[in-house]
């Protein structure tokens, strides 16, 4: 297959199918000095539009036309692949303006010079979509086929978008599986019981139609034993597990897990609900003896105890490991002969990280201290959840070398963790995870003087996520303005920051905007509702405005505290690249939503809570809703009437409407949550009572 690049665009032309290694000068302005001439059987029909029915020059815009000599791309050479009859790659001729044409090779997933197509991987934009098929031209219609043939990595951001069938009937060489279920607000007990995501269907479809699948990754999915027993069967070669935020399993589906994947390489369970059970199983133990390429163990999230020596065995038989986290069962002792198993480690999870014995009676710091000296591969360390300040001096050695530190499940004053950050002269995250960038996730017991510490320190900063120990509108957070404006001066290469807070000023904020203009993801949960700047008394206008203004790179921003439309138009009028965008207490009229709808071109999931926001504000995005993923609304002014408007206007969306807890079973006619997502599949049937699908 031979490739044109039609003003910026792709087309496809057809190749002789039984070639297998040529040399093309397809009408390039500029020959390269190793092509040669072209062969009689490359004509110029190949330029031309094609025969009916065939893939062939097919351009993104506009009718097939023949190509000029500028518009030209040629192929210079398909070489063959590793057996017979396939190849591996194509290099390809870029017309430029310079004299010198641009080479590009163009790596080929598997294809064969008997089939009339070469299988090509990606080659548009990764934000792909399962779009239905009807409404494309041929050009989309074949550049699909070529998908379908090569797509390794499945993702789907909602679970409901699509029905399992439609998408393993589509997608036929996928070894690796993304699946996404609940909405963010399940995190804040939004969603009532049993609302649904189970994962079951999806399995059931997958296993005929993937039987070599290796990588399967859930988030917010309802999962049951059951369900990983299924996993444990249906994949024989099934390698990488990981489940975040998901809920619904116990140990013993663990258990099955461990015992039946024998070549499990990865098991990270992330922020899990684990079933409690009244007796836990004992899944550590299940791992096969033969067991040696486990590479990453997460289990920090699992609070039953389980068979240390077990894990230890497990350990010292899986030179390949790398990542370990462990729960909060796991003492400073058990911990120091985890690390002598495992020298290897580059990322730990401590666990409790307090002695077993009482107070006064268990290992010394020194004693625990040549462990992590030692162990000079950790460059992520995390877990810390019943610490022991006293032991945190324990950590020095390895703190030089740290690139990823993570202390949110740690209760540590300023004083505790201020002399930890001084060490970290290296630190690049200050959160669990594989991450090339600084990530820093504390609570805001930390205050301002410990921001202050990590702004001196890391330089190299990224991404701070501060998270409040209480939540409620009248705590007392111990970060403010202060804090934040410290971090805008010391981390200007800061690209991501969630900044939970009680007190903020239009100052900080404007400074974080001048200081830090490569900020991509800017979260401000000002806690409390419509808190205006602590100062001056003034709405947050300006704060946010010069940041959508000053952060060309704005691709997710999170707004709260007092707020008017006028905010709203400076969102719309500058965030052209916002995608993910979260509202909280802010706004005054429904004239906000509009400049949103109309400005935002590119956004994809709108997240609105406690705002006074009402019927007409939600009418003014039935022109744009179905170029979004998902719109959620709670506590606002919606009303049952609004809400049908809108299904019955776009009947391709699913619009979901969420009741509360009623005994008396009255119905109002007033909405508490929306919740309205694009599908394939149409309105789901597994919706509990509390959901209606309108």
């Amino acid at each position: 297959m031979a490739m044109t690049a039609v003003s910026g665009r792709w087309s496809l032309a057809v190749i002789d199918k039984n070639i297998s290694e040529f040399d093309i000068n397809a009408r390039h302005p500029s020959p390269a000095p190793q092509q040669q001439a072209p062969k009689k059987r490359m004509t110029d029909h190949l330029l031309t539009r094609p025969r009916r029915g065939s893939i062939a020059d097919m351009q993104l815009c506009g009718p097939p036309r023949r190509l000029t000599k500028s518009e030209a791309l040629a192929v210079e050479r398909i070489r063959p692949g590793q057996h017979p009859g396939h190849v591996s790659e194509l290099q390809i001729w870029h017309p430029t303006t310079t004299k010198t044409p641009k080479r590009e090779t163009i790596p080929v997933i598997h294809a064969t010079r008997t089939q009339r197509t070469f299988r090509l991987p990606d080659i548009v934009d990764a934000d792909y979509n399962l779009h239905p098929l009807l409404d494309c031209n041929q050009f989309y219609y074949s550049l699909f086929l070529l998908r379908a043939q090569t797509r390794r990595e499945l993702f789907i951001g909602n679970c409901y978008a699509v029905d399992p069938r439609r998408a393993v009937a589509r997608f036929r060489a996928v070894a690796a599986v993304v699946l996404k279920g609940k909405p963010r607000f399940a995190d804040f007990s939004l969603l009532p019981d049993g609302w649904g995501a189970n994962v079951k269907p999806w399995l059931e479809a997958l296993g005929p139609a993937y039987p070599c699948l290796e990588r399967i990754c859930l988030k917010r999915m309802t999962v049951t034993d059951d369900d990983l027993g299924l996993v444990a069967r249906s994949f024989p070669g099934f390698q990488e597990l990981s489940l975040v935020c998901c809920d619904g399993f116990s140990t013993l589906g663990l258990a099955v897990i461990a015992e039946g994947c024998r070549h499990l390489r990865v098991l990270d369970l992330i922020e899990d609900y684990v079933d409690q059970e009244d007796e836990a199983v004992d899944w550590i133990s299940k791992f096969p003896v033969s067991n040696t390429s486990l590479e990453s163990l997460m289990f920090d999230c699992v609070g039953a105890p389980f068979n240390f020596e077990a894990l230890e065995a497990l350990v010292a038989r899986s030179p390949s490991l790398r990542r370990l986290r462990v729960n909060h069962h796991v003492s400073v002792e058990q911990l120091r002969r985890l690390m002598a198993r495992a020298p290897q480690l580059t990322h730990l999870g401590t666990g409790a990280f307090r002695p077993e014995a009482p107070q006064g009676e268990g290992m010394s710091v020194s004693e625990l201290a040549p462990s992590f000296a030692a162990s000079t591969s950790i460059v992520c360390l995390s877990g810390f959840q019943e610490v022991n300040p006293e032991y945190l001096p324990a950590i020095y050695p390895v703190c030089g070398n740290l690139t990823s530190l993570n202390v949110s499940f740690a209760s540590l004053t300023a004083e505790d963790l201020t002399p930890v950050i001084r060490q970290c002269h290296k630190l690049q995250t200050f959160w669990v995870g594989p991450y090339s960038y600084l990530f820093a996730m504390v609570l805001d017991t930390v205050g301002d003087e410990g921001l202050r510490a990590v702004a001196e320190t890391c330089s190299d900063l990224r991404e701070l996520r501060v998270f409040p120990l209480d939540a409620t509108e009248d705590s007392d957070g111990s970060v403010s303005d202060v804090g934040l404006q410290a971090i805008s001066e010391g981390c200007r290469k800061l690209e991501s920051i969630l900044y939970f807070c009680q007190r903020m000023t239009n100052a900080a904020v404007v400074a974080m905007s001048n200081n830090c203009p490569d900020l991509v993801v800017f979260r401000l949960c000002i806690m409390g509702r419509h808190r205006p700047d602590r100062i001056t008394g003034e709405p947050m206008d300006d704060g946010f405005g010069a940041i959508v203004k000053n952060c060309k790179k704005l691709t997710r921003l999170s707004v709260s505290g007092l707020l008017t439309d006028k905010a709203f138009a400076y969102i719309g009028q500058y965030g052209k690249l916002i995608k993910t965008l979260s509202l909280a207490f802010s706004g005054n009229s429904d004239l906000s939503l509009q400049f949103l709808f109309e400005g935002c071109t590119r956004l994809q999931k709108l997240e609105v809570r406690d705002s006074p926001f009402s019927d007409r504000g939600l009418l003014c995005g039935l022109d744009y809703f179905y170029n979004m993923r998902f719109l959620w609304m709670n506590s606002c002014r919606l009303t049952m009437r609004g809400c049908r408007e809108v299904a019955q206007r776009m009947p391709n969306l699913v619009v979901e409407v969420m009741e509360e807890q009623n005994e008396d079973k009255v119905e109002t006619e007033t909405v508490d949550k929306l919740y309205l997502y694009r599908s394939l599949a149409g309105p789901r049937g597994d919706a509990p009572p509390l959901v209606k699908i309108l």
